[in-house]
């Protein structure tokens, strides 16, 4: 068990690092102060939240609030609570840095550092320069499969720029700090799940201050982020929250075969029922030498990190009042909130993982005993249907296996129970040339392709993400879609190819040069009918 939940983390957390209505009234939220800045206009540098005012920072298209507190710290006796309400402020609070990284372990494959803080339940706001009438806001949830990551990754000006709205990133609580479970433990295995909710009701009531409309909210995410929105989308906590979901490579519905993910890992998804968290909390406890939760309230946040068991507690719980049910189980049977919903994944998903995990190291002779680990008696079916000299390695098509068999048709899955009961925009990423976000992964002769977090760089301007010319007019159309979603629950407007509904197996395919922006039967470039049947 110690070996399988360790493994599990670290191939999530590295398929995940790359690098979210019930009408509100505007009376809930406090009017901006307005002060000048030294430019040649009146622009608001400070705005007053319901916990106090805060000063930002006014560039030249947008104004930038950082760090600032959506809920108290989750410290000492807080530590594995629901979020609660920030203590209020009265001098104006200076906001123009992002607030601390959430508690976490370095992330050393894109050169992040780690972070002990517990203090850490901040958001940051982006918003146009001015605000002359109310505009739909965006709340990202990080990736970093629910172990890692931040809200201050994400520099959202160029959406704000582009899109004329408003964007609110958010830090939640991660890792066994976030998904701790035991018996008789309220909110156990859904701590970071609970900081979303509380960050969404952050929004709810201050976004109008900010020029932001509180009864037009879009909740998206990546990776993580996607299943965290997914997440919310059917957590009756959640009901109210938001008005539209954008899932990317983050269905509920996304699963793996035994050692689909990496080697070793037994077949199972991203959700663990809360028995399990509370058994794996139990045996965390033992280990650090506690009978009660209290007393590993007060155990150091490094030890507690660094215990053998914690990576197992990297998952949100299900069975519980956060999620009663399986993610999954919720979409497919229609047990999720009635929200417009964009989702979709990236061509060579996969591609990542198996890059990082074998390198070139996967011959012929591999293929066959990988696909006999995954699937069995099954297993000559699969390689009749992803042959070897169909590909330019073994790897390559193991890879391509993998992608369609976890991400896409899984998602598709996901779209099809979706778009029976609320407006529904598949899409898939497939620009190949992608920039590398992970150099230190790729092995050479390997090439990523539109792997697992490459649309990032279209959206936001990450390190290592620069884009080309061709791929820049690629970003602007993404953005486009994305932010005219937000707005109305429709992506399509003038000067865009025309993204039609789902209609059961097409997607919206989005790369450069000739083939462009147009629509694709997803599911046969992804084979889904073989895999639907290979049961």
């Amino acid at each position: 068990m110690r070996t399988y939940v360790r493994r599990a983390a670290i191939a999530i957390t590295m398929a995940c690092t790359a690098v979210l209505a019930v009408p509100t009234s505007n009376a809930l939220a406090l009017p901006a102060l307005a002060e000048p800045d030294s430019g040649d206009d009146a622009v608001s540098a400070v705005v007053r939240t319901d916990a106090g005012p805060v000063r930002g920072t006014v560039a030249g298209t947008h104004r930038r609030f950082q760090g600032i507190p959506y809920a108290a710290p989750p410290v000492g006796n807080l530590r594995w609570r629901a979020p609660q309400p920030p203590a209020p402020w009265h001098e104006t609070r200076d906001v123009t840095k992002p607030g601390a990284v959430c508690a976490q372990l370095p992330a050393p494959l894109r050169g992040a550092e780690g972070s002990e803080s517990e203090d850490c339940l901040y958001l940051n706001v982006f918003t146009p320069r001015r605000t002359d009438h109310p505009k739909p806001v965006m709340v990202w949830v990080h990736g970093g499969g629910f172990v890692s990551g931040s809200g201050g990754d994400y520099n959202a000006a160029r959406i704000v720029e582009q899109g004329d709205i408003v964007v609110v990133t958010i830090n939640y609580r991660v890792g066994v700090l976030g998904y701790f479970g035991h018996q008789g433990l309220p909110g156990s295995g859904t701590f970071g799940l609970q900081d979303q909710q509380a960050a969404l009701r952050w929004v709810r009531r201050n976004a109008a201050a900010f020029g932001g409309d509180p009864r037009n909210v879009t909740l998206l995410g990546e990776s993580a982020g996607g299943m965290s929105t997914c997440a919310q989308l059917v957590s009756p906590g959640a009901m109210g929250l938001f008005h539209k979901a954008i899932i990317q490579s983050g269905a509920c519905t996304i699963s793996w075969p035994r050692g689909g993910l990496q080697p070793g890992i037994p077949e199972g998804s991203q959700w663990a029922p809360v028995d399990e968290i509370n058994n794996l909390g139990a045996a965390l406890m033992a280990s650090q030498r506690c009978t009660t939760v209290n007393c590993l309230r007060r155990v150091p946040v490094a030890a507690i990190m660094n215990d053998p068991l914690a990576p197992g507690l990297a998952r949100p719980a299900y069975r519980t009042s956060v999620l009663p049910e399986h993610p999954g189980v919720s979409l497919t049977t229609g047990r999720f909130h009635r929200v417009p919903i964009m989702m979709g994944t990236t061509r060579d998903e996969h591609r990542l993982y198996v890059s990082w995990m074998y390198g070139n190291g996967i011959d012929e002779a591999r293929y066959t005993s990988l696909l006999a680990t995954s699937f069995g008696d099954k297993a000559p079916l699969v390689a009749e249907r992803y042959p070897v000299h169909a590909y330019p390695s073994p790897g390559m098509a193991w890879a391509s296996a993998m992608t369609d068999r976890i991400w896409s048709c899984p998602t598709l899955s996901g779209n099809r129970s979706v778009a029976k009961h609320v407006p529904t925009y598949a899409y898939e990423f497939a620009d190949r040339q992608a920039p590398n976000l992970f150099p230190r992964v790729t092995a050479p002769g390997f090439p990523l392709g539109a792997y697992h977090g490459s649309e990032l760089p279209y959206l936001f301007p990450v390190p290592g993400g620069d884009l080309n010319q061709a791929q820049a007019v690629l970003s602007r159309q993404v953005t486009k879609y994305w932010t005219r979603f937000a707005r109305t629950g429709d992506p399509n407007g003038l000067g865009s190819p025309h993204w039609a509904r789902f209609s059961g197996n097409n997607a919206q395919t989005f790369t450069t040069g000739l083939q462009g922006i147009h629509p694709v039967n997803f599911a046969s470039r992804h084979q889904c009918s073989f895999w639907d049947g290979l049961t």
